[in-house]
């Protein structure tokens, strides 16, 4: 069969209805694979030029076929033909669209061109839209205005290619400002007038082509605030009433069909081309651009004068829909998982619009939502007293309003904003709501739970130890799931803060509760209860021993369970870390876990997935901080089946969790455990083994991760043994940074070559010699090659600890003037290139370009930059004040070293601020997690190092002691690079 005949066969297809969709598949697969030969997806023969004539003239006059489905998937055919030939091989496209839809008598044929040109409008680019613009609007205005001629589904597909065409005029707007605003005028205000007319009726119940038709409007506003700056703000006046009758009278439908579950209200609807049509997506649509408009400074002000009236609609925006009741009564963990992820629903965009008031309108925001919730509390105590069924939802949305905003409520108390009693207004509508009896509001009595955790700091510590104990007694009652999800958060909040003498004669019962509850827990709500479970751990300290042999056992088969699932194992460890941290656990903990982590490790190629690489991942935490018998009795266990994993798995995340194992067996048994074993130099031979391993280039580079700091391991507590196979662990650095892909890695690797340059730091010199004297592939020699990645990478550290140790390595490599610095060039600034936008393929074909310059001056700049980045964390008060702060460090007497080359191994006697210490922390994330990193930078003197006195003393030195070296060097400085040197050499 011919390719031609193949497209007939397909065509055929097309005149059938129950084919259609199976018909466009086909056609479109055809036009992908045989229109185009430098496509990807190219297939053999080619589709000919006539070939090509032929089926266009076929496709287009079908698009007014009475069948539906038939018109949708010649659309698509010619959608996708037009991806390749449109406009220039296709002209006479458009206007053949165009007198289908202005042809009024030929109903089926505008439904066909405006899905058409719906599918070409989604693909549109700015060298298409400025030319498509002026002679479609004018047939799609038509369309939008004549309401008596075309029904609301075409108006809005019509609506939807205005669409598509304002957002890719948006984007083009920043660049072509005059072009897009002179097609975007006129279209505009012509636009407005229409949108006023569709949104200024009253929402219709149970239409969704109304929805449907406002929901594009909206979409076209949205975009038009979001992207085209430039429109007059008395544009959108315009817009403010009828939007205003949308947004209020859309309540009114919205509360009867979703929140009190009207007739059909969740019956899915399709419009004529089988897209869903969704009540509660036009809603939230309509709460987006509302978002957009409070959030647009200049639109702010349209709005601020019913900022009230906003709020008090919104919160009833929020209320639970029945189809969520029916939900979230039958699976808490559908609850749970919608409760804490942003999911796309009006509750959350309600939530989204709140915060976007409070940030534009400040006092005046915050006020109109304390007045909009008090009014929805009262009305909803009377619908109670009336006899609704659904009081308690108004009441419910209007604490979830309030906790959606704690922490802005909270600020704003704590700064004298808020002048009413916050704490007593949240006091007198919990207290009122845990009357209502539990299994008929259970929602409202999980959502108080939920706010008394939220507004802890505000309420009254005896009505807060009177939820606590509320709290522990659902946990323990027979109450609905939503209520014991309220009281699993409130006490994970309240339970760190609660006082020993409160909580100690419940703390048994309570964890005994949560085992239980922990047993008919899956997912989300697994999750939460250990979340609380650890908090109960920790605050029964007292009662520690008790605990151990009561939670361990449980904890330990959940962590077994779900070892693979990341999330809920890394919940598990830390709910036995609190158990392991309580006094007197560990022992009995440890007894519990090594025999059976210890069997595993033995023989890890028979057990099932993720069991090896979460043991290893336990054992780590048991290390953390361990007393030294219990790291000598992991060592005994688990030291040489650890090893053997490293050395013989290919398993990434078991090599990387007994890589970051290893090394927390040495930080805690550091010089002693050379001689556990008896034979030092036999146990120091399987470390190195394990360094090999690792340092391996033909191992993936994710092997290796965590490489960098166990050698740092082995460099700090083992430096005479280490000392005699330097150039070796140099060597093997240098070959896994050269077949190293992963930038982390080689950031680590960096990090290791730092530390060995302080180790030489009596002779600097002698170390550089050797990297000299060390090849490395496709360079003269392992110096060069590590410097010109070094200060590629050097911006890239990551911590406090790691970004003290190379800074102050390349000061010192710096310090010693080498020749051989002055040799090697390394990259200094990108060469900008003014051939614009920079594509995929352009970036393949013309990769980047940087200049090369000096090793010496590029690590000039970089401690230059740091010293500029220090400065503009620690100044962030006056000028008074921030010399102040620099005179306190420079001007101290003695207080640093004169010889630079020591001075990284002294601390200083400079005490330097507060206000230094707090942007310290900022800048280089000191502080981060406890790791056995941690351990580390405790027993290493660099982490004494305060790097603004450093570097304060290396400047000064280096313009004191060689004045023209310093002046050479501070040629190649930014201009902030070169003002942050000044200001520490003015002092």
């Amino acid at each position: 069969m011919s390719l031609w005949g193949g497209v007939r066969m397909h065509m055929s297809a097309c005149a059938c209805t129950l084919m259609s969709v199976c018909a466009s598949v086909l056609l479109k697969q055809f036009i992908k694979e045989h229109w185009q030969e430098d496509e990807e997806n190219f297939v053999h023969p080619v589709v000919s030029p006539p070939e090509k004539v032929v089926i266009r003239q076929l496709l287009l006059p079908s698009l007014n076929d009475p069948h539906r489905k038939i018109r949708t998937a010649i659309g698509m055919g010619i959608a996708s033909i037009a991806q390749y030939d449109w406009p220039e091989g296709w002209p006479e496209l458009l206007p053949f669209l165009l007198n289908l839809i202005s042809d009024r008598g030929n109903r089926d044929g505008v439904h066909g061109a405006l899905r058409c040109l719906a599918l070409l409008s989604s693909d549109l680019d700015d060298t298409v839209v400025p030319k498509l613009v002026p002679s479609l609007f004018p047939h799609l205005h038509t369309i939008i205005s004549s309401p008596h001629l075309y029904e609301n589904s075409l108006r809005a597909k019509a609506l939807s290619i205005v669409h598509s065409c304002i957002s890719v005029l948006g984007s083009m707007s920043g660049v072509y400002k005059a072009e897009t605003s002179s097609l975007m005028m006129p279209m505009f205000s012509s636009l407005m007038e229409q949108f006023s007319v569709i949104l200024q009726s009253p929402v219709q119940s149970e239409e969704p082509d109304d929805w449907s038709i406002r929901m594009e409007v909206l979409k076209c506003l949205l975009q038009s605030v979001q992207n085209i700056p430039s429109l007059p703000v008395t544009q959108f006046s315009v817009i403010l009433p009828p939007l205003w009758q949308t947004f209020v009278s859309s309540l009114k439908v919205y509360q009867k069909a979703c929140i009190e579950g009207g007739e059909d209200s969740h019956a899915v609807r399709y419009d004529s081309d089988g897209g869903e049509k969704s009540l509660e997506s036009f809603v939230i649509q309509l709460l987006e651009f509302l978002i957009t408009m409070v959030g647009n400074a200049r639109l702010a002000e349209l709005v601020g004068g019913n900022i009230k009236e906003l709020v008090y609609y919104t919160i009833a925006f929020q209320q639970m829909t029945e189809e969520q009741v029916r939900t979230w009564s039958l699976d808490a963990n559908q609850y749970v998982a919608d409760e804490d992820d942003v999911t796309y629903s009006c509750r959350v965009s309600g939530c989204l619009l709140l915060e976007e008031i409070i940030n534009a309108y400040g006092e005046e925001g915050i006020d109109a939502i304390i007045v909009a919730s008090q009014n929805r509390f009262h009305e909803s105590r009377e619908a109670k007293v009336a006899g609704s069924a659904d009081w308690w939802k108004l009441r419910e949305a209007t604490l979830f309003a309030f906790a959606s905003i704690s922490e802005q409520l909270l600020e704003a108390k704590a700064s004298g904003v808020i002048y009413c009693d916050l704490g007593n207004l949240i006091e007198q509508m919990i207290t009122e709501d845990m009357g209502t009896g539990v299994h008929e509001c259970p929602f409202l009595h999980a959502r108080v739970f939920f706010i008394v955790s939220k507004f802890r700091s505000l309420i009254n510590q005896r009505t807060s130890e009177q939820f606590l104990y509320g709290a522990v007694q659902a946990i323990a009652s027979d109450v609905p799931p939503p209520v014991k999800v309220g009281a699993c958060k409130a006490l994970s909040q309240l339970l760190p803060e609660s006082k020993q003498d409160v909580i100690q004669p419940h703390i048994m019962g309570l964890l005994l509760s949560l085992v239980d509850l922990l047993r008919q827990a899956s997912d989300e709500t697994l999750h939460l209860v250990l979340e609380t479970l650890q908090a109960a751990v920790k605050a029964g300290h007292s009662q520690s021993t008790s605990i151990e042999p009561i939670i361990s056992p449980i904890i330990l088969n959940v962590w077994a369970q779900h070892v693979s699932d990341p999330f809920i194992s890394i919940d598990a460890v830390e709910v036995l870390e609190a158990i392991k941290n309580a006094p007197g656990c560990i022992r009995p903990l440890v007894s519990r876990i090594l025999p059976t982590i210890g069997s595993i490790l033995e023989k890890p190629k028979l057990q099932p997935i993720g069991l090896v690489a979460g043991s290893l991942d336990l054992l780590t935490m048991i290390l953390k901080n361990a007393p030294a018998d219990v790291v000598k009795a992991v060592f005994e266990t688990c030291f040489n089946t650890t090893i053997q994993i490293i050395l013989e798995s290919d398993d990434h995340g078991e090599m990387q969790n007994a890589t970051e194992c290893l090394a927390a067996i040495l930080s805690g048994g550091r010089q002693e455990l050379l001689s556990w074993e008896g034979d030092p130099g036999h146990t120091m031979k399987k470390l190195l083994d394990v360094a090999s391993r690792l340092l391996d280039p033909n191992l993936e580079s994710s092997g290796s991760l965590f490489v960098g700091s166990y050698i740092l391991q082995l460099i700090l507590h083992y430096p005479s043994e280490m000392s005699p196979h330097t150039r070796e662990l140099i060597a093997a650095i240098v070959r896994r940074m050269q077949s190293c892909e992963i930038a982390g890695l080689k950031s680590s690797l960096v990090v290791i070559l730092a530390r060995l340059v302080h180790l030489s730091a009596a002779d600097v010199n002698q170390f550089i010699n050797l990297m000299l004297n060390i090849p490395a592939n496709g360079y003269g020699n392992s110096l060069t090659y590590v410097m010109s990645e070094w200060t590629k990478l050097q911006g890239e550290v990551q911590g406090a600890y790691q970004i003290k140790v190379t800074t102050t390595a390349l000061a010192l490599l710096l310090s010693t003037r080498n020749e051989e610095l002055a040799k090697i060039s390394v990259q200094g600034h990108l060469i900008k290139s003014d051939a614009g936008i920079k594509t995929r393929s352009k970036a393949k074909f013309a990769p980047d370009q940087w200049t090369l310059i000096p090793l010496p001056a590029k690590i000039f700049s970089l401690l230059a930059d740091t010293l500029a980045e220090i400065q503009e964390q620690v100044l962030d008060e006056d000028d008074d004040n921030e010399d102040s702060d620099w005179e306190e460090v420079s001007n101290s007497d003695g207080g640093l070293p004169q010889d630079i080359i020591y001075s990284s191994t002294v601390p200083s006697n400079v005490g330097p601020s507060v206000e230094h210490l707090d942007a310290m922390a900022k800048v280089f994330d000191e502080g981060e997690d406890d790791s056995y990193d941690d351990d580390l930078t405790k027993i290493d003197p660099l982490n004494e190092i305060k790097l603004v006195d450093f570097l304060t003393a290396f400047f000064s030195n280096l313009s004191n002691n060689d004045r023209s070296l310093f002046d050479h060097l501070c040629q190649s400085l930014s201009v902030s690079q070169s003002a942050a040197v000044e200001k520490v050499l003015r002092k």
